[in-house]
């Protein structure tokens, strides 16, 4: 963050939290903008255009839910959404609507920047091993290139967050090789299993990756399940291989 300070566009209408938030990330490096009602939330992110959106769900005019689907439709911006929702499925339905992870109130500050600084890292992070030097890999009809951080489907351009790449990365990274959900929030979330064990973050994030990817999402034939492990990527063929 020497040259550029990463801009962080906080959500709440809890005064209090807005303005902890914005001390202490500011204190870390970051540029903080705020808003309080997720109509102000919008109009903020337009103008102001953040790295990442901390975004409560629980708020007046339009929800957190609705921001983050109005946002999905123009931006790819890391999304991390705060909830004090007790219903484990409430908190899947952020995911599910394109939120990168989800923090539960009430919450460690520090917590919270662990996350931000795991996203961020992670969404600018380079290739994984076991990519080609082009960074472009060609499977059927998927074209994923690693340095744009990009795919397309046939001449389509599929549009992924930057978390979803970075979880397509990482199982393309050793495909044919099945990865535990352990190991893939480890790899890409940045949670340790002894510090957080809610692996529905994995599966809701493979779910959208296969609706965008797969010809039948219900009978994926790129992403697959191993049994009593995890997912892995089907394996890849060399050239010397087809």
């Amino acid at each position: 963050m020497e040259n550029h300070k990463e801009k962080i566009l906080v959500v709440d209408d809890e005064a209090s939290i807005r303005r902890i938030l914005e001390t202490r990330l500011s204190m870390i490096g970051y540029d903080v903008v705020t808003a309080a009602d997720g109509e102000e939330a919008l109009e903020t992110f337009r103008n102001t255009v953040p790295d990442l959106v901390v975004l409560d769900v629980m708020m007046p005019k339009l929800d957190g839910y609705g921001v983050c689907q109005e946002l999905r439709k123009e931006s790819d911006v890391p999304i991390i959404m705060l909830t004090a929702l007790g219903d484990v499925a409430d908190r899947i339905t952020g995911l599910e609507l394109g939120a990168d992870d989800y923090v539960v109130k009430p919450f460690s500050p520090k917590e919270l920047e662990a996350r931000i600084r795991s996203v961020l890292r992670r969404v600018d992070k380079t290739s994984a091993s076991g990519i080609p030097s082009s960074g472009v890999i060609q499977v059927t009809n998927l074209k994923i290139d690693t340095n744009k951080r990009q795919v397309y489907k046939g001449d389509e351009r599929i549009r992924l967050t930057g978390m979803e790449f970075s979880l397509l990365e990482l199982l393309v990274s050793r495909s044919g090789e099945p990865f535990s959900r352990s190991e893939i929030l480890q790899e890409v979330w940045g949670y340790t299993p002894e510090r957080h064990v809610d692996t529905r973050v994995v599966d809701v994030h493979i779910s959208r990756l296969r609706a965008k990817l797969e010809d039948d999402p219900s009978n994926p034939e790129l992403i697959l399940t191993a049994r009593g492990t995890g997912y892995l990527f089907q394996r890849i063929l060399e050239p010397d291989e087809m």
